[in-house]
């Protein structure tokens, strides 16, 4: 089979293409072109391809000998002098690849070394921030946490990690961007003859210029031309012949505009043009690129080596137009700006963003930023912009303007991710520069910004961000620790006040955000320090409160505890009287709370019995006892004055509750721990006698005497020299008085006598002496009291007449008259008044007169009881008139007798006239006793008055009779007599019926009686039946005597005088010599 030339061209072609895919793997549409090589990922073997393309660069020079010229031919020549070319670049693979390696390590060496130089990466550690701020002297350790040496804010943090000094930056960025992996070659100015090294390192290129050269000149029509001239610059370059390199490259450009290859000649024009610091050539340059628009693989290049060509000539803002355009198109590719892998990728980027911040600073500052992107438009990834301005102003040290360029993109995106980090970045930029005030203010915003109760937490998970959440976390700790030492600066004393509530501000910040971080116990315990230092003490208990208990036990539980308990004790000094109870309560519970979680604590007996003594303090009396005992069994080895105190407690409380034979024990305990000679031990003891007797009241209160009894003589046993003790004494005679122990009773009170001599209960004693012996039948020695009771109250008229007038009745019982008339007659004379008394005792004198026998003294004090009742006026009463009745009856008895006496006898008319006389003087005097109006005596009276009239008519009757009458004249004359006797004898009936009209009012007695049986005997037909109804009523009724009413009144007395007159009753008396 025949083979022609374009055949064979066409299998060669094949052929050389197919050992280079296999060698080499090159695909695309772009290859054989140098920006191509930037894409193509190398397979590393350990077969060289070296061999392919010697094969592949055979066949064609084969081809080229064997086949006449051609319209192929030109082709073929291209192919064979890009194959060389080839050869030079993949022979120099390996050396690159070994050189950009080494590059690579000097580079991060040198940045390395200038980071450790410049010390550019700020260093903040929050967690010692209390020891950065300048704090004078304090009494407190302040709380810090871990220390860490890498800055907060750069660690995970979107700050901008400028670690490349300016200059080495300028230089780098300066330079030419390699397009191509060739060697770094000497340039050679045309005509200059090339070393004989470099002539044999670049044979192949040389070849391959030769080639080109040859095909441009003898096909100058080739419709590959371009591609010619585009390897061709790409030859000479790799010579080193540069200026010829532009020249073929302009030649492209100028021919062939419309070459795929016009993009890559016109950026390498550009860069030539740049490095010969050419920038307005290279501006149009770039510029052709951009024009090409983003299908080009130049573009972005263009886009930044374009905004150096600005700022070489100080065009900041058409730079920074290009850099942001240039950023807008990585993102608009999907390129994430933060985390970018390939290394010269994010080179080129931090590059950019470097070269924004030095455009930016030469335009003012973070303001130009401002207005930049107000003009231009915002971007999202503004916040790096910012950070490396920031940066970069902290590498050149200018510490307010790094500052202001972090809180200038705050100021206007408070609500952003990234502004709690640039917080943080302003922190350690004024700590940096030295600018304590400066750190504080700004800590102080942060805290405020990003407290955890923040607007700004609406929007961001703060679970999302712990670096952000430790800073804060530290941060309050330094703000507390600081203001904490300035309140302590004695030389800020002006500012104490503002710096107190500063600390406590952030101490609370801290406590109420971190309350469960391990921290929280220790700043819990220095704000209640705090708050107590200041003398606030009621907050200080409440924090020391919350420091013991709130927390997991921690090394400052117990004596927070024990501080609380002193922080109320303190407050209560100064609280208000109405407080005062209320704070003891809190006192006492939190005392409470501390022996029941500390109870081994060095003061936990002394706090348990302060507290015990305030519910003592507060009546709370149970309580008191309960916790007092728990002193003393809890604690029994702890200082005796603290269970001395408690057992006190106990017995003190035990008495208020009337628990008083728990007192006495705890009395006797207390004593037993008291020193005799301390001046407490008297009145202890007065305590514990008290207690006895208290459990005596209580026996007796309930009716049982006899232990009432018992515990009241206890009392001189258990404490025989109190002052309780007679009246427990006293107390027992009352009690055994109520038993009838009468023996025993006088033993005590005569015992109670002789040891209290001058005891003002020496009255009540002699009384109940005097009872006593009454109720023992010793009536002589009750007696005996009773004198010594008037004596021993001069001054209480009433009671010595009582007393008096129980002494004689007394002596009179014993018979002891002559002791009786004694105090009879000493009650009289000393008291005359009241009458009745005095008639009274005088009734019974003359009693005792008439028992003696002494009838003149007898009759002597019937008649002054009848003369004392008949002065007595107004102070006569019922008894006085009863007993003067009675007295001026038995007076009454001579005249009486006086009467009787004469006998109507010769001579007749003398002794009839001395009888009449007699008679009315004896019915004067008996009618004299109606006045008394007392109605045993009225009856009397009339009883006697109605006997005088019977006797009057019996002596008439039975008076002698003359002996000179003969029968006629006897028998007349006693006719007369019986007419003269008998109206005496209608006289005696009428006044005893009278007796008997008494019993019409209620007047019964035995001289009404008597009465009824007088006239029984004078008119039995009459009377007989009254007499008979007499009897039954004295057997059917035998207390009617005494329940009848024994006076009258004064109408019936009257009544009764005017019956009882004899005016018209006369004895005619015998006419003379009769």
């Amino acid at each position: 089979m025949k083979i022609n030339n374009q055949t064979r061209l066409t299998l060669i072609v094949t052929q050389a293409s197919l050992v280079l895919m296999l060698s080499a793997c090159a695909t695309n549409n772009n290859e054989g072109t140098l920006a191509s090589l930037n894409d193509v990922k190398f397979e590393v073997k350990e077969e060289k391809v070296s061999d392919s393309l010697d094969k592949a660069m055979a066949s064609y020079e084969e081809f080229l000998k064997e086949t006449p010229e051609t319209a192929m031919t030109p082709e073929a020549l291209r192919r064979l002098a890009d194959l060389k070319i080839q050869k030079e670049y993949e022979a120099e693979e390996d050396a690159w690849q070994q050189q950009e390696a080494q590059q690579s390590a000097e580079s991060e060496k040198g940045v390395l070394a200038d980071s450790i130089t410049d010390n550019i990466k700020p260093v903040a550690d929050s967690a010692s921030q209390a020891t950065d701020i300048q704090t004078p002297e304090t009494g407190f350790v302040p709380v810090v946490s871990g220390k860490k040496k890498q800055s907060i804010a750069t660690d995970g943090g979107p700050i901008a990690d400028i670690s490349e000094s300016e200059k080495a930056f300028s230089d780098r960025a300066g330079k030419k961007i390699e397009l191509g992996r060739s060697k770094k070659k000497k340039i050679i100015p045309p005509g200059e003859i090339v070393e004989e090294a470099d002539d044999l390192q670049a044979a192949g290129a040389k070849e391959a210029i030769e080639l080109y050269k040859g095909l441009l000149k003898k096909y100058p029509l080739f419709e590959r031309n371009d591609q010619v001239l585009y390897q061709l610059s790409r030859a000479y370059e790799e010579t080193g012949q540069i200026d010829i390199a532009m020249t073929a490259l302009e030649q492209l450009i100028e021919k062939y505009p419309q070459s795929r290859h016009i993009d890559e000649a016109q950026f390498r024009r550009a860069e030539y043009f740049f490095t010969r610091k050419k920038f307005l050539d290279a501006e149009d340059s770039y510029q052709a690129v951009i024009v090409e628009g983003e299908g080009s693989g130049f573009y972005e290049l263009a886009l930044y080596k374009q905004g150096w060509a600005y700022f070489k000539q100080e065009l900041y803002e058409e730079a920074l137009k290009n850099y942001i355009k240039m950023l807008d198109y990585k993102i608009d590719n999907g390129y994430d700006l933060e985390n970018i892998d390939n290394k010269i990728e994010k080179k080129r980027i931090d590059d950019t963003y470097r070269v924004i911040s030095l455009s930016f600073s030469y335009l003012g500052g973070a303001e130009s930023i401002v207005e930049f992107f107000d003009k231009h438009g915002h971007r999202f990834y503004e916040a790096s912009i910012y950070s490396h301005l920031g940066e970069y102003y902290l590498i050149k040290r200018r510490y307010f303007d790094a500052a202001q360029s972090y809180q200038a993109y705050m100021d206007r995106n408070p609500i952003s991710k990234e502004s709690p980090y640039f917080n943080i970045r302003i922190i350690e930029i004024y700590k940096k520069g030295g600018f304590p005030r400066l750190v504080v203010d700004a800590k102080k915003e942060f805290s405020k910004t990003y407290r955890l109760n923040s607007n700004y937490w609406t929007f961001f998970d703060i679970n999302d961000n712990p670096t952000v959440l430790a800073f804060l976390k530290s941060n309050l700790i330094d703000l507390a620790n600081h203001y904490h030492a300035l309140y302590q600066d004695k030389r800020l004393r002006k500012q104490k006040e503002e710096n107190y509530k500063e600390a406590i501000y952030w101490y609370r910040e801290f406590l109420t955000s971190f309350s469960e971080e391990k921290e929280s116990p220790k700043l819990n315990n220095q704000l209640a320090g705090l708050l107590l230092e200041h003398k606030d003490f009621l907050d200080a208990a409440t924090e020391y409160e919350r420091t013991a208990y709130n927390y997991p036990t921690h090394e400052d539980s117990s004596s927070a505890g024990y501080a609380a308990v002193y922080a109320y004790r303190e407050y209560l000094k100064v609280a208000n009287q109405s407080r005062r109870n209320v704070i003891k309560r809190e006192i006492i519970r939190t005392s409470l709370k501390f022996s029941d979680y500390f109870p081994t604590h060095k003061h936990a007996a002394i706090v348990l019995v302060a507290a015990v003594d305030d519910l003592y303090s507060l009546e709370d009396y149970e309580q008191a006892i309960k916790y007092g005992r728990r002193v003393i069994t809890v604690y029994p080895n702890a200082d005796k004055k603290l269970i001395r105190s408690s057992w006190l407690v106990v017995a003190h409380a035990s008495f208020d509750i009337a628990n008083y034979k728990d007192a006495e024990v705890a009395y006797t305990e207390t004593l037993s721990l008291t020193d005799k000679k301390d001046k407490s031990h008297t009145a202890l003891t007065e305590n514990l006698a008290a207690s006895v007797y208290k459990q005596g009241e209580q026996a007796r209160i309930l009716g049982d005497h006899k232990t009432a009894a018992e515990h009241f003589l206890r009392v001189a046993k258990v404490a025989p020299k109190s002052k309780i003790r007679p009246t427990a004494e006293y107390d027992a005679a009352a009690s055994l008085i109520l038993l009838k122990q009468w023996g025993q009773v006088a033993g005590v009170l005569e015992g109670f006598r002789k040891l209290y001599p001058e005891h003002k209960l020496q009255k009540d004693i002699t009384k109940k002496l005097a009872v006593v012996y009454k109720e023992d039948g010793k009536l002589i020695k009750s007696a005996e009291e009773f004198e010594r009771i008037e004596k021993e109250n001069p001054d209480d008229d009433a009671l010595r007449r009582e007393a008096l007038s129980q002494a004689a009745e007394l002596y009179e019982k014993a018979e002891a008259q002559d002791k009786a008339l004694f105090v009879y007659i000493k009650l009289v004379d000393s008291f005359p008044e009241p009458i009745e008394d005095a008639i009274e005792a005088r009734s019974k004198m003359s009693e005792i007169y008439k028992t003696q026998g002494q009838d003149k003294k007898y009759i002597a004090q019937l008649k002054k009881i009848v003369v004392t009742d008949a002065k007595g006026g107004k102070d006569r009463t019922d008894r006085t008139k009863f007993l003067a009745a009675k007295a001026a009856l038995i007076l009454a008895e001579p005249k009486l007798a006086a009467f009787k006496k004469v006998a109507l006898v010769k001579p007749f008319r003398k002794n009839l006239r001395k009888k009449k006389v007699q008679m009315r003087a004896a019915i004067d005097e008996y009618t004299k006793l109606v006045d008394y109006q007392v109605g045993e005596v009225t009856a009397a009276a009339t009883f006697y008055i109605a006997e005088i009239y019977f006797e009057f008519n019996i002596a008439l009757l039975e008076s002698e009779r003359p002996t000179n009458l003969n029968d006629e004249e006897m028998e007349e004359y006693e006719l007369v007599i019986e007419d003269q006797a008998y109206p005496f004898e209608e006289k005696a009936i009428s006044v005893h019926e009278k007796n008997m009209e008494l019993l019409d009012v209620g007047i019964y007695n035995v001289w009404i009686d008597k009465s009824i049986e007088k006239l029984s005997a004078l008119l039995p037909a009459r009377y007989a039946k009254t007499e008979q109804s007499s009897v039954v009523i004295t057997l059917i009724q035998p207390d009617r005597m005494e329940k009848l009413k024994p006076e009258i009144t004064a109408e019936k007395t009257n009544r009764l005088k005017d019956n009882l007159e004899i005016n018209n009753t006369t004895v005619k008396e015998p006419a003379a010599g009769e």
